[in-house]
């Protein structure tokens, strides 16, 4: 006997007698403005096959490899171990020099820079650099350059942590969450951070006192419902560190969610390992926060480190930073929050470059930054359309900047708007008669 089809149901309604029909000349009308949608993004559809992009590059990026650990000395196992590639982390020229083209001048640059600042980049990430390309996105954000250090016109130090920081290791700007930085150590160190001067030029771990002094405060502040675990990189603890520490909110009544800042699953994915889930997993709700820059960083090896995190109930975000010359194209913006929902990461925030000693160079105008959110507001999902911020100074905050579609509401409740595509539009916002809100 035939199996009976599931649609036969009584529950269903033949199709005939639910749909609207739509005449010839309505769906011809349709048509053409579907059409004019195609031609609203196509520059867009002009440029993004050129866009680079890390699965593109995969077999550019296995040579690569091949090449950096020929210069260490590694095997194909060692570059599978994560701590292998923070005991390697390149930090001389002469090093640098075996894996990319540098010119002797900016082998005196970078020897001017690390006088002053900490720099350092895991292999792996090196092997995402163009060898010959200096305004490769991925060296532009890894190598030193002399404007970092005659950059001196500017707030040297953020104050963010000298006068908001009401025990050790925390930073709290805001009424019901706060940061606990628990080390200083980073698998890359970017040239954009805006924390270079507490860095230093050796890997801290922060001690356990510090630690407990900083979850001591938590626990005798009941209004403290989200902490951020960051450093440094939350990452570059040892998993038993950080299931401690996690372990640790877990028993505080009040924290309802814990957060994780790391950038290692895009500088050092394979710090992703199923050890490292599976603890992490103990500790539902949990988010973790990365920062994909560009979408040369969107490697197979990204998608699998963030595809175990997600698997083991760790919800991603990420959070950018705006950086002249690497992501202020606005098709490259909208390409890198495309790939990083195929990645299964929620485009978060867009930071504004703050204007800092040292990183001025990668700043760019807040309008650059506007400009962006319109455009991805308008011709990508709501899903890839992260929040544009600036951190405000002294420690004032993250203050979102976004496009106004809402042009004024007067006195008789009419609502005047501007559509996405420009079109100003009233809406009817009169308030309702109260005599059909229940009490």
């Amino acid at each position: 006997m035939a199996k009976k089809d599931d649609t036969s149901d009584s529950t269903f309604v033949p199709v005939e007698k639910t749909l609207l029909h739509i005449t010839p000349e309505k769906r011809k009308y349709a048509l053409e403005r579907c059409e004019s949608y195609k031609e609203s993004i196509a520059d867009y559809l002009a440029v993004k096959d050129s866009i680079p992009t890390g699965r593109k590059l995969a077999a550019q990026y296995v040579k690569n490899k091949k090449r950096i650990l020929d210069v260490l000395g590694g095997t194909d196992d060692d570059w599978k171990d994560w701590r292998w590639h923070l005991r390697n982390t390149i930090r001389s020229v002469d090093q640098l020099v075996r894996i990319i083209d540098l010119s002797k001048e900016e082998h005196g640059h970078i020897r001017d820079v690390e006088e002053m600042y900490r720099w350092g980049v895991s292999p792996y990430y090196a092997s995402l650099m163009d060898r010959k390309d200096r305004n490769c996105p991925v060296r532009m954000q890894s190598i030193p350059i002399v404007n970092e250090v005659l950059d001196t016109t500017v707030e040297k130090d953020p104050e963010t942590v000298l006068y908001n920081s009401p025990a050790p290791l925390i930073t709290r700007l805001y009424p019901d969450r706060l940061i606990i930085n628990v080390t200083n150590a980073c698998a890359m160190f970017c040239r954009h951070c805006l924390r270079r001067r507490h860095i230093s030029h050796e890997n801290l771990l922060y001690s356990k006192k510090d630690i407990s002094m900083a979850l001591d405060y938590v626990q005798e502040h009941e209004e403290i419902r989200d902490v951020l675990i960051t450093g440094g990189d939350a990452f570059a603890l040892t998993n038993e560190r950080l299931d401690w520490i996690l372990g640790e909110l877990d028993a505080i009544p009040h924290v309802e969610i814990k957060r994780l800042g790391t950038r290692m699953p895009c500088v050092l994915p394979m710090r992703v390992t199923d050890d490292l889930c599976e603890m992490l997993s103990t500790h539902d709700p949990l988010y973790l926060n990365t920062q994909y820059n560009h979408p040369k960083e969107i490697t197979n090896e990204a998608a699998e480190a963030c595809d175990k995190l997600t698997r083991a109930g760790i919800l991603l975000g990420n959070q950018s930073v705006l950086l002249r010359g690497i992501n202020t194209d606005r098709h490259v913006m909208k390409k890198l929050c495309q790939e990083l929902l195929t990645i299964k990461v929620r485009p978060y925030y867009i930071f504004n470059c703050k204007m800092l000693e040292g990183i001025r160079h990668f700043r760019p105008s807040i309008q650059d930054g506007y400009n962006i959110m319109e455009y991805l507001r308008n011709y990508t999902s709501g899903l890839a359309v992260p929040t544009y911020i600036c951190t405000l100074p002294m420690g004032r905050g993250k203050t979102p900047v976004m496009p106004n579609y809402l042009l004024n509401i007067n006195a008789n409740g009419k609502a005047r708007f501007r559509s996405w595509q420009g079109l100003v539009m009233d809406y009817d916002d009169e308030k309702r008669d109260p005599d059909y809100i229940r009490e």
